[in-house]
């Protein structure tokens, strides 16, 4: 099962490739008490057709260069 993920390009500059930025709340293990992580994905993008600020689902797969390993699925 390959994994799925929610996020929002904050870059399309790239050709066939954008920059995805999950968040996701995180419980502090002492404190217990929520908070934001974000992390960047690079993301491919075949049509180039997806733009800066689109929510997005990216899945999990093959390598496709040194450091992309995500593949940009659907537009929310």
């Amino acid at each position: 099962m390959k994994r799925k993920l929610k996020g929002v390009v904050t870059s399309d500059k790239m050709s066939k490739t954008k920059v995805v930025e999950v968040t996701r709340l995180k419980k502090h293990p002492l404190y217990l008490k929520y908070y934001k992580v974000s992390k960047k994905f690079k993301a491919h993008d075949e049509e180039n057709k997806y733009r800066l600020g689109d929510k997005v689902v990216i899945q999990e797969t093959r390598p496709l260069s040194k450091e992309k390993r995500w593949r940009i699925i659907q537009k929310i």
